[in-house]
């Protein structure tokens, strides 16, 4: 995890559904997704940047259930990629 000090590229602001929060199976589904991404995709709570890719660096950020979250791309190619992570952020991450 580094700590947010820019934000470039694309960003969506989401909230966290899941009453569980943030947690392991969570953060297993949004690295899988992230794997298709051409380039780095970010989440981002408070002044804390996590590499979306990383299942520990995921789980720092301690995002409970309504916690604000942005999610981030570094390349707009990547723009399916961030559209499916708002939905699986905001659909309690199927579960």
């Amino acid at each position: 995890m580094v700590k947010n000090d820019s934000v470039i590229g694309l960003s969506k602001n989401v909230t966290i559904t899941n009453p569980l929060g943030l947690h392991a199976r969570s953060a297993a589904k949004i690295a899988k997704l992230v794997k298709k991404a051409r380039s780095k995709v970010w989440i981002i709570k408070g002044k804390d940047k996590a590499d979306a890719s990383r299942i520990i660096d995921v789980l720092s950020l301690a995002g409970i259930k309504d916690s604000e979250l942005t999610v981030l791309i570094d390349d707009p190619s990547d723009i399916d990629i961030l559209n499916d992570l708002e939905r699986l952020i905001e659909n309690g991450f199927g579960e």
